[in-house]
This record gives structure tokens, C-alpha cells and sequence, in this order.
């Protein structure tokens, strides 16, 4: 009898133990279990943040590539404006010291306007004076035609405010009304740019009746 007391005192102590260990062995589970989740958990904030930083990336290039693309937009509009003004400063280089000559050319015009043909016929010193005067007149529009600069023909023709500039409107009999009567001052173009606008008597139409 006392050995199989004692068999049985073993067996249910090995059991006790075994039980024990089958405990330990579920805890130890769950623990690496809820270790899993935890790291699951982690992984996937780390990729929220990697995706959320890859966008916030894409982004700001997308908008260093848009000022990129207007700053070369921008320097590309200014070479072409500069090449354009310094093409036009040398097809206009002269246009100052032309603009500058019209006066003489006025004054020298008005001196042989306000010489009539009985004078030449009775002063010859006069008569001289004249002829030397007209062909500096002509020398000087030669040389400014052929530098381009042209006279504009006005009189007689449509008031153009393009060209022209109105000093004041007369009637008259001939002339159509808004139609150029005489020139003050002589306009011109130099090339295909105005050099200066003709100063004009505009007619108002025929005078009304008395």
C-alpha cells in the first residue's frame, strides 16, 4: 500500500507541474501576441507618416517646378524685350538729331516763302541770297530722305489725328469740311515712325450764307 501511495503522490505532483507549465505556456503567448499587435500597430503609423511625408515632398516640388517654370518664363520675356528695344535703338538711332533738323528746315523754308518774285526781279543781291538759301533747303531735304525721313502730304487731304495736329478749323469755299487747308509746320515720318506731327488749319466747311 505505501508504494502505491506513493506512485500516486508522484503522478499527482508531475500533473500539478505539468498544469503549471501549460499555464506559463498560454501566458507566454498571449504576451508575444499582444506584442505582435503592438508592432503591427507601429508599422502601420510609420507608413502613414512616410506616405503623408511623400506627399507633403511631391507637393513643394510641384511648386519649386511652377516658380522654376515662370522664372524662365519671365527671363526669356525680358531677353526677347531687350533684343527687341536694342533693335529698335539701332533702327532709330538717328531719330533725335533728325527731329532736331526740322526746325532749321522750317526756318529755312519760311525765309523763302516770305520772299515774292517782284522782289528777286528788282534786287539781284536778293535774288542770289534766295538762290543759295533754296539750294541749301534742297541739299538738307535730300540728305534727311535719304536717311528715311520723309515729309507727310496734308494739304487738301482728310484730317488725320494720327499725323496731324489741328491749330484751329476756318471755313472755306473750296475745301471739303475736316479736310486740311494749309500747314503751319510740315510733319514727318522717319522710317515707319511719326518724327513729328503736322500742324495744321482744318476747314469747318463752306462759310454760312449772309
Amino acid at each position: 500500500m505505501n508504494g502505491n501511495t506513493k506512485d500516486k503522490g508522484q503522478g499527482l505532483q508531475e500533473d500539478i507541474e505539468m498544469t503549471g507549465d501549460a499555464e506559463e505556456t498560454v501566458m507566454a503567448g498571449n504576451g508575444e501576441g499582444a506584442a505582435g499587435e503592438d508592432q503591427t500597430e507601429a508599422g502601420s503609423t510609420a507608413e502613414r507618416n512616410v506616405e503623408k511625408d511623400l506627399a507633403m515632398a511631391l507637393e513643394e516640388v510641384a511648386t519649386l517646378k511652377d516658380r522654376m517654370l515662370r522664372l524662365a518664363a519671365d527671363t526669356e520675356n525680358f531677353k526677347k524685350r531687350m533684343e527687341r528695344e536694342r533693335v529698335a535703338g539701332l533702327k532709330y538711332a538717328g531719330e533725335q538729331i533728325f527731329r532736331e533738323m526740322l526746325p532749321v528746315v522750317d526756318n529755312l523754308q519760311r525765309a523763302i516763302n516770305q520772299i515774292s518774285a517782284d522782289m528777286l526781279a528788282t534786287d539781284k543781291n536778293l535774288a542770289a541770297l534766295h538762290e543759295g538759301v533754296d539750294l541749301t533747303l534742297k541739299s538738307l531735304v535730300t540728305t534727311l530722305d535719304k536717311f528715311e525721313v520723309k515729309p507727310i502730304d496734308s494739304i487738301g487731304l482728310p484730317f488725320d489725328p494720327n499725323m496731324q495736329e489741328a491749330l484751329t478749323m476756318e471755313p472755306h469755299e473750296t475745301v471739303p469740311a475736316s479736310h486740311v487747308i494749309s500747314e503751319f509746320e510740315k510733319g514727318y515720318f522717319y522710317k515707319d515712325r511719326l518724327l513729328r506731327p503736322a500742324r495744321v488749319i482744318v476747314s469747318s466747311g463752306k462759310p454760312a450764307a449772309q
